[in-house]
C-alpha cells in the first residue's frame, strides 16, 4: 500500500473557500479601490451539498419592474399560444416567450377599498397590500377648491422589503435589497412603491454615476479618489489589475469565465457613463458638490434607464443584492417621449386620459408601452446573459412587471397589467397565459415570497391574501 501523497494533500488544503464579499482591490492617488466580484463556486464551501447544487444554479432573485398610467388592456393580453411576432406591443419578447407568465384578471382589490385617488392607492397599495394611511401630506386627487381631501403614506410594508428581510436571517449581503429609479423626481404617495413598513417609503436611487460609484467602488479615507481616477482616464479595472491576475490564478474554468464577464460588464458601463459626458472625459473634480441634473432630463430619460439596467445587473451579478426593483418615473407619469414618432407629441399621464376610440391617444399609447417592453427585453437578454453554473441569471430569477392602473382613462385597479420573466429556478411554469377572473393581487405577493422560498400564506390585508395564486407552479 502506498504512503499517502502529502503534498497533494497540502495543495488541496489551500484551497479555501473566498467570502463573498471579497474584493478586488488596488489604489490611485492615495485612495483605495474596490470591486465587488459576481457568484462563485468557490465562495461556497468545500464539499457542501450547497455548493454542489448552486454550482448547477446560483441564487434565486426577484426583480420588480414598475411603470405608469395602467395600458390598454384589448391590446396587452397576447394569445394564448402566446405567439407574439407582430404583437403591437410585446413583439420584441418573443425570444422569451418560454419564460414569460402573462397574468390577467388580478385586481388590487385593497386599493378599490383604500383612501386616496386612483393613482395613490395604485402605488402605495401595489406592494403592500395595505391601504394608505390616513394623514394631511398629500392632497387627494386634483384638491377642487373645497373639497380638499388629503391622505398619508403607504400603510404597510412592501414584499420586496418582506423578502429581503427574510434572506437577510441567512446571508449578509451589501445591500438587503436595492431601489432603483428613472427621473422618479418627486417625494409623494404618487411616487412610492417600497416601503420599508408603514408610513416609510423608501426612494430609488435616481442617479447612475452615483450608483457606479457607490457599488463598484470602496473610497476608503479619499472621497475624490475615484474621481481623480476618470480624470487620468483610467478604468476602476486597470487599478485592480494586480489583485486580479493573482485572485484569477486561484479559480478553476467556470468561475474564471464568471469573473471575465462580469469585468467585461463593468467595462461597458463606464463605456457607457464616458458616453453621457456626466463622467470620463468631461469630467472634472468639483470644489463644490456637483449638481448632478443632466441624468434627470426629460430627453436623457432612454440613456438613464438603460445606466440603470445595467448597473442593477452587475449589482445582481457580483451578490451584492437579490432583491431589486426598477421604478421608471412615477404614477402620473408624464414623461414626453421625444424620441419616439408620436402623433400628438403629449405627455404620457396627458395621453392616458383620453376617452377609448381616441385614434391617435390609443395609437401613442401604443408606442410607447412598445418601447417599455424593448427596454424590459433588454434587462431579460442582459441577465439571461451571465451564466450561473448550468443555468442563467434570468433563469434563476423572476422579474415582476407591475403597473398602477389596469386602465389610464378610468383609473381602474383592476385587472392590473403583470408580467413574470423567468422560472426562479422552475417554481413557475412559464409561457402561458392564464386568467383569474378577479382574483386579489395580494395572492399574488404570497406567490412571489413563496418562489423566493419564504413560506408566507398571506402578506398585507389577509382578507385579499389568502394563500397563492392558483396554477402559477410547474
Amino acid at each position: 500500500m502506498s504512503a499517502p501523497n502529502r503534498k497533494s494533500e497540502r495543495l488541496v488544503s489551500r484551497v479555501r473557500p473566498v467570502h463573498r464579499r471579497t474584493l478586488l482591490r488596488g489604489a490611485i492617488a492615495g485612495g483605495a479601490i474596490a470591486i465587488g466580484l459576481p457568484w462563485l463556486e468557490i465562495m461556497e464551501p468545500r464539499g457542501s451539498s450547497i455548493k454542489t447544487a448552486r454550482a448547477a444554479t446560483g441564487p434565486k432573485r426577484i426583480v420588480f419592474w414598475f411603470t405608469a398610467n395602467g395600458t390598454l388592456p384589448e391590446i396587452w393580453t397576447p394569445p394564448a399560444d402566446l405567439n407574439l411576432d407582430g404583437h403591437p406591443l410585446h413583439a420584441p419578447l418573443m425570444p422569451f416567450k418560454d419564460k414569460l407568465l402573462f397574468l390577467d384578471g388580478v385586481d388590487q382589490k385593497i386599493a378599490n377599498e383604500s383612501i386616496g385617488d386612483g393613482h395613490q392607492t395604485g402605488m402605495a397599495c401595489l406592494l403592500t397590500n395595505s391601504a394608505i394611511l390616513p394623514g394631511n401630506l398629500f392632497c387627494e386627487g386634483e384638491c377642487a377648491a373645497g373639497m380638499e381631501q388629503y391622505v398619508g403614506w403607504g400603510g404597510g410594508q412592501s414584499i420586496d422589503q418582506y423578502i429581503a428581510s427574510e434572506i437577510a436571517k441567512n446571508v449578509t449581503l451589501k445591500y438587503s435589497s436595492l431601489e432603483l429609479g428613472v427621473q422618479v423626481k418627486s417625494e409623494s404617495v404618487w411616487s412610492r412603491m417600497c416601503y420599508a413598513g408603514p408610513d416609510t417609503p423608501l426612494p430609488p436611487r435616481e442617479n447612475p454615476t452615483q450608483n457606479f460609484n457607490d457599488f463598484f467602488s470602496d473610497l476608503g479615507t479619499d472621497p475624490f479618489a475615484l474621481e481623480v481616477l476618470k480624470r487620468k482616464r483610467k478604468s476602476v479595472l486597470d487599478a485592480v489589475i494586480g489583485d486580479y491576475t493573482t485572485f484569477n490564478s486561484k479559480l478553476g474554468k467556470d468561475d474564471r469565465e464568471r469573473l471575465e464577464k462580469h469585468l467585461e460588464a463593468i467595462r461597458e458601463v463606464e463605456k457607457s457613463l464616458d458616453a453621457t459626458g456626466q463622467v470620463g472625459e468631461a469630467c472634472d473634480i468639483p470644489t463644490t458638490e456637483l449638481p448632478g441634473d443632466d441624468y434627470q432630463q426629460n430627453d436623457l430619460y432612454p440613456v438613464t434607464g438603460k445606466a440603470q439596467m445595467d448597473l442593477l445587473t452587475m449589482a445582481l451579478a457580483c451578490d451584492m443584492t437579490r432583491v431589486a426593483s426598477l421604478q421608471w418615473s412615477t404614477s402620473v407619469s408624464n414623461v414626453r417621449m421625444t424620441w419616439l414618432p408620436l402623433v400628438t407629441g403629449e405627455g404620457h399621464h396627458d395621453l392616458s386620459h383620453y376617452g377609448d376610440g381616441a385614434a391617435e391617444a390609443e395609437a401613442d399609447i401604443t408606442t410607447i408601452n412598445h418601447w417599455y417592453t424593448e427596454q424590459f427585453a433588454y434587462l431579460l437578454q442582459q441577465m439571461a446573459s451571465i451564466p450561473e453554473g448550468d443555468s442563467n441569471m434570468l433563469d434563476n430569477s423572476v422579474v415582476v412587471w407591475v403597473n398602477e392602473l389596469g386602465k389610464g382613462n378610468s383609473h381602474t385597479r383592476n385587472d392590473i397589467p403583470v408580467l413574470l420573466a423567468g422560472g426562479c429556478q422552475g417554481y413557475f411554469d412559464t409561457g402561458r397565459v392564464i386568467d383569474f377572473g378577479g382574483e386579489a393581487h395580494g395572492k399574488l405577493l404570497v406567490s412571489l415570497a413563496n418562489a423566493m422560498d419564504i413560506g408566507a400564506t398571506s402578506f398585507g390585508v389577509a382578507e385579499h391574501s389568502q394563500g397563492p395564486l392558483g396554477g402559477l407552479t410547474g
